[in-house]
């Protein structure tokens, strides 16, 4: 007889705030896009993480198109990106015509590996977009030495990678989504702070700053005139309706207010599952997570890696029986039904062994402790036996 999950992969936490904020929203009389919450919302991110500009937009897919279309790729561009992510960073630039160059994820995390990026770069590369999984910084450094020294723009997809930071040479700290021309960030609900639906542009360079109002607002100035800019607005650019309503911003203000507590309980969650598993690791049976020396952890995501997809499925499984519901993650998109007869051929061992090998743990707020004793005994009981 299978057993009903009572314990889910995710669960959405609510402060206690967001519905007074929506009132508040509803009450002022303006809840399409750039109201007051909004506005809110992007002060936030500019004041507490140092973003040149932010603009909330309709999840984290929409926000990577708008970065899309402002660097103008066109077909016969190549944009260079980690097999292993999420389609929606792919289809980003899909749908501008560009050339996708699969890379390989390193052999100690899932993120992109620096090293087989330069052999990937060609005078037709215009973008490398890396992926900051589970929220652990990618070497930024060796990404923006190997994008200036060739002329290449950088869009973080940091949809996971909220209150996460990178340590640079210099030592100094910067927030992730504050170093590559533009990034990309998602509030959806399996995010650290959520909006059910959402996501953010950030704008690093200048002169992307005007376009991504216009582009983000139907390919109008209207931004400008409700500044007071101009007497009149009208069609500028190419654009698309990509800002969410204010009724979203207003959720996600109240969650952003809560940003402290919600990272410091996820951490404790995470450091427990990291202890209470170490055995398994020094037994060769696992491995877990890494962090580099130039990362720091915002506790986005658990998981292990098995040694293959056979160990793998039958830990789900095991964990199902427990009424625990842990799931794997993503499949090579370079091996997808889409694009597997466009890709050249390269092998990308480590991608492929992340596909089959990793589980991702139960993660949210309210995981309670017996809940989590739970999980980790099942874990530690089903590896007794393979």
């Amino acid at each position: 007889m299978e057993v009903k999950n009572t314990i889910p992969f995710n669960k959405p936490y609510l402060t206690g705030k967001e519905t007074h904020y929506i009132y508040q929203a509803v009450a002022s009389g303006k809840i399409s896009g750039d109201g007051l919450f909004t506005k809110k919302c992007h002060a936030f991110f500019e004041h507490n993480f140092g973003f040149k500009k932010c603009l909330l937009t309709t999840s984290c897919t929409d926000a990577l198109e708008m970065a899309a279309i402002l660097l103008n790729i066109v077909p016969g561009d190549e944009v260079i990106l980690p097999s292993y992510t999420f389609v929606s960073t792919a289809n980003a630039f899909v749908l501008r015509g560009a050339k996708l160059v699969f890379v390989d994820s390193s052999s100690d995390n899932p993120n992109i590996d620096i090293e087989k990026i330069k052999a990937c770069i060609t005078p037709k590369t215009k973008a490398i977009v890396p992926v900051h999984y589970a929220g652990i910084s990618c070497d930024m450094d060796a990404i923006m030495e190997l994008a200036n020294a060739n002329g290449i723009y950088v869009v973080e997809d940091a949809a996971q990678a909220i209150d996460s930071y990178f340590i640079g040479k210099d030592g100094k700290s910067k927030p992730l989504g504050s170093i590559g021309h533009l990034a990309a960030f998602s509030f959806h609900e399996t995010k650290n702070i959520m909006s059910g639906e959402g996501g953010m542009l950030v704008i690093n360079d200048a002169q992307f700053a005007a376009r991504a109002e216009i582009i983000r607002d139907k390919g109008t100035n209207r931004s400008a005139f409700f500044r007071g800019e101009i007497d009149k607005y009208g069609w500028v650019d190419m654009g698309s309706s990509f800002l969410p309503s204010d009724i979203l911003a207003a959720f996600l203000f109240a969650q952003l207010e809560n940003l402290s507590d919600i990272q410091k309980r996820r951490k404790e969650i995470w450091e427990r599952y990291h202890q209470a598993l170490q055995n398994l690791v020094q037994a060769k049976k696992i491995t877990l997570p890494f962090i580099p020396s130039f990362a720091t952890n915002n506790a986005h995501m658990y998981y292990i890696v098995c040694r293959n997809a056979n160990e793998r499925e039958g830990l789900i499984q095991a964990l199902k029986s427990k009424g625990v519901l842990a799931v794997f993650h993503y499949l090579s998109l370079h091996k997808s039904a889409f694009f597997e007869g466009k890709h050249d051929g390269r092998i990308l061992p480590n991608s492929d062994f992340y596909s089959d090998c990793l589980v991702r743990l139960p993660m949210y707020y309210e995981l309670e402790l017996d809940q989590q004793e739970l999980i980790i005994n099942t874990i530690q009981q089903y590896f007794q036996n393979v």
